[in-house]
């Protein structure tokens, strides 16, 4: 008798659950919150890191106060984003802009992501079940997050910041080895369906590991532009080149080896900027590549703006990226490992 009553209550879990529009899987948190988290970065932290560049070299000071609004939005930007990308009812939905702002305050933007999606979820779970939903829909949305900025948020955000500094500690130390490491690891997590812009910032990620980063993720988008292009023309170029490498997952998951050239790539030029060529970056900038060219602004801003840099940038970003990535593609090509056709967009 036992054994039924407990499927059946959890079935009535699950229905409960699914009426909720609650999916409690890796893809809605990992995938699309984070992926969410990043426009969030994009629409506040990075537009202001932009215009503060422009306006502090261009001398234009109502650019400078509009940075640092733009910058002291990020919390309650990122806590709508993710509720957004939690189909979040609209109650749920703006409180989560004070939840995101607690969670940012306490715990940098990984303390963001957790309280906005547990206060979230919490929110989604009593909102229309009472006649004062009004009240408590947003009650429980800001409540629960909050406590998990206080509680949580400080201790994991305390915890990724220690990380990063372990990695760039270990870049520094080790610069051949970790350049190759950053590099590649945060250029397949931009082309992956992960936000590595998301992941750096987490980190924090500073200094000459930032600059690995930064070449990988150029690697991965001007490399799969470049290699891609007599498949997808102007159109594909510009959509990886400045937009993302990630519209290729589908034609990776078919064709793994389409991965090699770009991949390679990142791994030979991460340890000459750690190196020979030491590059590095702002945390936004680092997992951005040449996506909007944000990773470019990103390495003018804290390397400035100086002839020296500009080349740099250009070899290392673009040149390199697509001379390694190029050669190595035409040479699995012939080899019949990579064919025509298998690195076509649908665009």
């Amino acid at each position: 008798m036992e054994q039924s009553v407990k499927p059946t209550r959890w079935k009535a879990v699950k229905a409960f659950l699914a009426r909720k529009n609650i999916r409690v899987s890796a893809k809605v948190y990992f995938v699309d919150a984070m992926g969410a988290m990043a426009l969030g970065l994009f629409a506040s932290l990075l537009i202001g890191t932009i215009c503060d560049t422009i306006g502090q070299r261009a001398g234009i000071a109502w650019l400078e106060t509009l940075a640092g609004w733009c910058k002291g939005a990020t919390g309650p930007a990122l806590g709508v984003a993710i509720a957004f990308a939690l189909k979040a009812p609209p109650l749920v939905l703006l409180s989560a802009a004070a939840v995101g702002f607690a969670g940012n305050a306490l715990g940098g933007p990984v303390g963001a992501f957790l309280s906005a999606v547990i206060g979230t979820e919490f929110g989604k779970l009593v909102s229309k079940e009472t006649k004062i939903d009004i009240i408590v829909t947003p009650a429980v949305t800001l409540i629960v997050g909050i406590a998990v900025a206080l509680f949580v948020g400080p201790y994991l955000g305390n915890f990724m910041s220690w990380l990063g500094k372990v990695i760039m500690w270990a870049t520094e130390m080790q610069p051949i080895p970790m350049g190759i490491l950053v590099s590649v690891i945060v250029g397949l997590v931009l082309t992956a369906p992960i936000s590595s812009a998301a992941l750096c910032v987490m980190l924090d990620l500073s200094g000459i590991a930032a600059g690995a980063a930064t070449v990988g993720c150029c690697c991965q988008m001007v490399g799969f532009a470049t290699i891609s292009y007599r498949e997808n023309g102007v159109g594909g170029l510009v959509a990886q080149g400045l937009g993302t490498s990630m519209l290729q997952v589908p034609n990776i998951i078919q064709h793994p080896l389409v991965l090699i050239p770009p991949t390679l790539a990142a791994a030979i030029l991460g340890p000459f900027v750690t190196t020979i060529v030491p590059m590095i970056n702002s945390p936004i900038g680092a997992g951005m590549g040449t996506s909007g060219l944000v990773g470019q602004i990103g390495t003018l801003t804290v390397m400035g703006g100086s002839p020296d840099v500009w080349i740099k940038i250009l070899i290392f970003h673009i040149v390199l990226p697509v001379v390694l990535s190029l050669v190595m593609s035409e040479y699995m090509r012939k080899k019949g490992w990579i064919k025509f056709g298998q690195m076509k967009l649908d665009i």
